[in-house]
């Protein structure tokens, strides 16, 4: 019994022990991790492995191709490279030298050669240049081209654009503008060109020119350029003596301009001759500046050589020379001129029933004035004597004579010389 109540005792005591101490937290417990969760990683892993693996294999694939496709171009270009394509390629230029070219020929001067040695006499090229067909009536055609083309020429030869070659005949040339006139036969001609107005042209406008540079082994060449200028003055030595005999009023091109462009096509846009090539100013410095008539002045020109022959000028009947080239000595004791006067033209001789002998002119008599323009020297003589009057017409000439001034009168006749 005492037992059982001891052992109560001892219940009780450990209830009490118990409900006095304090209660230890509550541990929260975790969910322990998921074994799943290993599985969705490996399975990204392999995943960016076969997409990577994926994007290596087409680039290789990709740099495969693009070397078969080099490989097949290079072959294809192997294969091909002499193959030729042939393109219709025209223009504004092609198309008006295709429809003028034709009328461009080829001239060369035939002449008498005599053999130093042997004494024998031989006819050879003395030299060539260009022409330009322009008229065509009946059997006959009729080509413009320089006088220093065909100066003293014994026979003449035309050469076509095709290489046909036919005999020339020279109806007549002038010296002071550079000019001469061909017949031949028309029946290779199949093109005549249209003249065009030179007046009307403007610098920067373009122009073509056509001929046989160096020869006819460049026959039919074509150079384009531009006009430079217009109304052009250029002293010309005619003579070869050293002294100018002659401004040419001329227009000025950058179109290549060589020996033997002489006498050949500058053209315009329209295909229409607007000039004849004369020549270039050939000095070291100097580049691009070719010259040729303006085809305004040449046109009656070559009416009168096709007409007659030759050009018939208004002249006075006197031989001159000009003042500066007499001392000064003799100017004012042979031909006791006032100091003031240092410009003209002295008369050195008067033709036999001429406009000057019966206008009263004498020898030694010095031409200060024409009309109203001042003369000083034979080059602005002769321009405005054959620039600005006409057969028949009347011209007032003023003159020293032993120190007087005198204004004589007289009316103009045809002739060749002043």
């Amino acid at each position: 019994m005492d037992d059982e109540r001891r052992e109560e005792g001892r219940e009780e005591g450990r209830e009490e022990m118990e409900r006095q101490q304090p209660i230890p937290p509550v541990e929260t417990k975790r969910e322990p991790k998921r074994r799943g969760s290993f599985w969705p990683a490996l399975l990204g892993a392999l995943l960016g492995g076969v997409i990577v693996f994926s994007v290596m294999m087409y680039a290789t694939d990709s740099s495969s191709t693009s070397d078969v496709a080099t490989s097949k171009t290079t072959e294809v270009k192997s294969n091909s490279e002499h193959a030729q394509v042939s393109m219709d390629i025209s223009s504004e230029v092609t198309d008006v030298v295709g429809d003028v070219a034709n009328a461009v020929v080829g001239i060369t001067n035939i002449q008498t050669v005599q053999d130093f040695w042997s004494s024998t006499t031989s006819t050879q090229e003395a030299g060539s240049g260009s022409g330009v067909l322009y008229k065509k009536e009946g059997d006959k055609a009729y080509i413009v081209t320089n006088h220093h083309v065909v100066e003293n020429s014994e026979q003449l030869e035309i050469s076509f654009d095709d290489g046909t070659k036919v005999e020339g005949k020279l109806i007549g040339s002038d010296l002071w503008t550079d000019l001469a006139v061909v017949e031949i036969d028309a029946e290779h001609v199949d093109t005549v060109i249209e003249f065009g107005d030179s007046d009307a042209l403007k610098r920067g406008e373009s122009v073509i020119a056509i001929g046989n540079p160096l020869g006819l082994g460049f026959a039919g060449s074509v150079t384009v350029g531009v006009i430079s200028g217009k109304d052009r003055s250029i002293p010309m030595d005619l003579n070869k003596d050293g002294n100018v005999d002659w401004q040419a009023d001329v227009l000025q091109t950058d179109a290549a301009i060589n020996p033997g462009n002489s006498g050949g096509a500058l053209i315009n846009m329209a295909g229409q001759l607007i000039g004849i090539n004369s020549m270039k100013i050939s000095e070291a410095t100097v580049e691009g500046i070719g010259l040729a008539i303006p085809i305004n002045i040449a046109l009656p020109i070559i009416e009168h050589l096709e007409e007659t022959g030759q050009v018939n000028r208004p002249t006075m009947g006197v031989s001159l020379l000009d003042l500066q080239q007499i001392p000064i000595q003799q100017q004012q004791q042979t031909l006791n001129l006032p100091e003031k006067v240092t410009e003209g033209v002295v008369v050195t001789d008067v033709m036999p029933n001429s406009s000057a002998i019966q206008a009263g002119v004498k020898k030694y008599d010095t031409i200060v004035q024409l009309d109203e323009e001042k003369v000083t020297d034979m080059v602005s003589l002769r321009k405005y004597l054959y620039n600005k009057k006409e057969i028949g017409d009347p011209l007032k000439i003023t003159v020293y004579r032993d120190g007087k001034k005198l204004d004589l009168e007289m009316v103009l006749k045809d002739g060749n010389t002043f």
